[in-house]
């Protein structure tokens, strides 16, 4: 194969790479059989510690999915379908996206939502994007309660474009209203806000939104799907888009991915939402059934004019997304929030209890909190994973100062027993 692509050595196709950023050696073992294979992995997999009780948030959530919601996703007819471009051929698939897209507007309570989108944090990215498509405008004003990844991802996507991102600061766990008031102008195109925040602060952007609209801005909101249970929906407060992050919706953690990211809108920006939208219509006999609506992605309209530049969605992700709403119900999504909320308060109770351990109460939580410890929170991880604990999320991470501050998630999963022994654990290590 070297001899016909007209090169001498394997090395010779990696000429353009820098030294030290290539392999050390291309020089793969002998193979395996497949049992061989099998126990090998076995192996790795027995060295991470899966007995850790986590309550570690920051974005993704160790809910409960009900087995269900894997059987039905590893049926054949979903699981190896492709995107659904003959719709005389895939009905089934697209009826899912349809009632899935159905799920995330009652949700949200938004009048439209697209097929899905990779995950949380591009997912609010491209709601940016839509925002400074739909107001040709250049500035963005960006909470700093939403979700430092995000940002990251944010800031990484539009590197190379002309865009100006400010960040407002947080005030007792809360979006700043005078730093946003004084920003607002003529060239602002949307605020982006998160509820609950990322130190777990929840807020109702009501009067922001009508202080962005009177600048003519829109405002986008990344949302926590299971708070919305109990929560002041975007809906209600008059929000542009919402976005958010749908793992909490069914989706295991699966050691990062793959994950699901959700969008809606109103009406009106539709035809400047980024993804493929499903819509139910009738046939030439009247017969009900399912078609791409809208898709104008990048593989239709180019450069600058698509609406996206990401590739495709996650309709197996969405497909297990809607299995799972459509399984808890809406008083069943009530009760899984009410469960969170009040499991985290007594977390909370019972860790104030805790000499030295202050729990930020400055705003509202959902089922995530900060805490101060009288000690280096990454120090305090490392000591509660050897007494079984994944602890929390050490803020110092992201925020250069907060070195004992850290943040705590508590889902429906966790039992009594388990955060009374957490406290136990917690306050030993305090001591020692």
């Amino acid at each position: 194969m070297l001899q016909k692509i007209g090169v001498k050595s394997i090395d010779d196709l990696f000429v353009d790479i820098k030294t030290q950023h290539r392999p050390k050696s291309f020089n793969l073992p002998q193979g395996k059989s497949e049992f061989e294979v099998l126990e090998y992995l076995k192996t790795l997999a027995a060295k991470n510690s899966s007995q850790l009780v986590p309550f570690i948030g920051g974005g993704f959530y160790d809910h409960y999915v009900p087995a269900v919601v894997a059987a039905l996703t590893s049926r054949g007819e979903f699981f190896t379908a492709y995107t659904p471009y003959q719709p005389e051929c895939s009905q089934g698939t697209l009826q899912a996206l349809f009632e899935y897209q159905s799920a995330i507007c009652a949700m949200t309570d938004m009048e439209v939502a697209n097929a899905s989108l990779y995950e949380g944090g591009t997912a609010l990215y491209e709601a940016v994007m839509m925002a400074i498509r739909t107001t040709n405008r250049k500035k963005v004003l960006v909470d700093g309660g939403v979700s430092p990844i995000y940002k990251k991802i944010i800031r990484s996507y539009t590197t190379n474009l002309h865009f100006e991102f400010v960040e407002t600061p947080v005030v007792h766990g809360q979006a700043s209203r005078s730093a946003i008031k004084n920003l607002l102008d003529k060239n602002t195109a949307a605020v982006v806000v998160q509820n609950p925040n990322f130190f777990g602060a929840i807020d109702d952007y009501s009067d922001i939104v009508d202080l962005a609209h009177q600048a003519g801005a829109l405002v986008v909101e990344s949302v926590y799907p299971i708070s919305l249970g109990l929560l002041k929906t975007p809906g209600e407060m008059g929000v542009d888009i919402v976005t958010g992050e749908g793992q909490s919706l069914g989706l295991a953690l699966n050691f990062g991915g793959p994950y699901l990211g959700f969008m809606a809108t109103r009406k009106e920006f539709v035809r400047k939402m980024p993804g493929r939208i499903v819509g139910q219509t009738v046939d030439k006999e009247g017969r009900r059934c399912y078609v791409n609506t809208l898709q104008a992605r990048e593989q239709h309209i180019r450069r600058e004019k698509a609406t996206s530049n990401i590739c495709t969605n996650v309709a197996l992700c969405a497909l297990q997304a809607v299995i799972f709403m459509s399984l808890v119900g809406k008083e069943g999504f009530k009760e899984l929030a009410r469960i969170n909320a009040d499991k985290a308060e007594y977390m909370k109770q019972c860790l104030e209890k805790i000499k030295g351990v202050q729990v930020k109460r400055s705003s509202p939580t959902f089922n995530e909190f900060t805490v101060c410890l009288p000690k280096d929170a990454s120090t305090v991880v490392e000591a509660m994973i050897k007494k079984g604990f994944a602890a929390g999320f050490p803020l110092s991470r992201y925020y250069p100062g907060m070195d004992n501050y850290m943040i705590i998630a508590v889902t429906e999963k966790r039992t009594k027993a388990e955060i009374d022994a957490y406290t136990k654990a917690l306050a030993a290590v305090l001591v020692s």
